[in-house]
């Protein structure tokens, strides 16, 4: 990785792109510091540290696809006796966090490159999209399988969406900061972004020739800062008649919590759980498990 300031890169900062020629968009994103703070929080083991790296690089590639302010993006595990009891990741407006609980002592008993199905058991993936009105909710939910989330990512849009997708991370971790990178590409044949998908198909022509290109990405291409994302997606697509990028909006850490937020979640409890609450210090303790600030509340200023 080159640490050469001169050199053009794109750090904490979606890139939205697509090729009309071949109804395809995409979704390219590199993380450095914002996943470092992130992953700072808590002092993850090595598999767990990847593990989220890869799932907030995919929470960040999602939620790009989003087009209304305030729309949010979350990205959750569901398990059955696994390592992971918990992994939830969210976007909005840029905003991204992630936090993973797990057991320590069924973790230790794991390689460094841990399965799937080693870390969550019978688990299932849920994407959730959260649109302001009137789109409202919708949500899909896939079984954990494949042999990474990116490719149980990618199967939930073959399966729940029925949309023709290539999904591609790439982690470099060291014992100071992590490099996460990734690429999504898809087809939307019979128009342009935002219409009708009419007979999606999977083999497509157009389809499979961009599949193969962006398939063929390496994951030490998607994490080297010393390549710009607009030149590897030049590298990748330039057979096509015309690639179209542009810069999305930059990703920060975004944990929402704080005081105003948490007596307003209090607020919502009944008198007699909120009592339940209040500890012998005469205050309400709450833990950001997303970035583990405390909150002491005293019982006194909240209005019951």
């Amino acid at each position: 990785m080159s640490e050469n300031p001169d050199i053009p890169t794109l750090i904490d900062k979606n890139l939205s792109f697509s090729i009309p020629a071949k109804h395809c968009r995409g979704r390219a994103v590199r993380l450095g510091p914002v996943l470092d703070d992130i992953l700072s929080a808590h002092n993850y083991p090595l598999q767990i540290k990847s593990l989220l790296a890869e799932a907030v690089c995919l929470t960040s590639l999602l939620g790009a696809l989003l087009k209304e302010e305030d729309a949010q993006l979350t990205l959750q595990a569901q398990t059955e006796n696994g390592v992971i009891s918990l992994l939830a990741c969210d976007y909005k407006d840029g905003d991204v966090r992630g936090y993973v609980q797990f057991d320590a002592e069924r973790l230790a008993s794991q390689p460094l490159e841990p399965s799937l199905m080693a870390l969550f058991g019978k688990g299932y993936l849920a994407i959730t999209f959260d649109h302001p009105k009137p789109r409202g909710r919708s949500q899909g939910i896939v079984p954990l399988e494949g042999a990474s989330l990116a490719e149980a990512v990618q199967n939930y849009f073959m399966q729940s969406e029925q949309i023709p997708t290539v999904i591609r991370v790439g982690l470099q971790i060291d014992s100071n900061h992590t490099i996460a990178g990734g690429l999504l590409v898809q087809h939307l044949p019979d128009g342009e972004e935002g219409k009708e998908r009419l007979h999606v198909r999977m083999n497509h022509p157009e389809w499979e020739h961009v599949a193969i290109m962006g398939g063929s990405v390496q994951e030490k291409e998607l994490v080297d800062r010393g390549l710009p994302m607009e030149d590897l997606l030049w590298r990748l697509f330039s057979e096509s008649d015309e690639v179209r990028v542009l810069s999305g909006k930059p990703l920060v850490k975004g944990c929402r919590c704080n005081e105003d937020h948490i007596r307003d979640v209090i607020a919502r409890f009944p008198k007699e759980d909120k009592e339940d609450m209040v500890g012998e210090d005469g205050a309400i303790s709450i833990d950001c498990a997303f970035c583990s600030k405390k909150f002491s509340i005293s019982s006194a200023s909240l209005n019951n």
